[in-house]
């Protein structure tokens, strides 16, 4: 069976799936997924440099927001 989100088991009722995937240079990009919804990543042309956050309202699950943060650069 596919589970939300490409995880090995479902999330138990009330509990939000998500991954999260550290990117590898400039090699495989980062990618943040909830709920099934991919919120970041490279082919949304949504991550940068650095920390990548998504922002999500923890009762709706609504995304709120995302950035990226370039720890490089300042």
């Amino acid at each position: 069976p596919r589970h939300k989100c490409g995880n090995q088991k479902s999330c138990p009722q009330n509990y939000f799936a998500f991954k999260i995937i550290s990117g590898a240079a400039n090699v495989v990009g980062p990618l943040i997924c909830f709920e099934d919804l991919v919120l970041m990543s490279s082919v949304k042309n949504n991550i940068g440099r650095g920390l990548n956050i998504a922002l999500v309202n923890g009762t709706t699950g609504q995304l709120l927001k995302y950035d990226a943060f370039d720890m490089y650069s300042g």
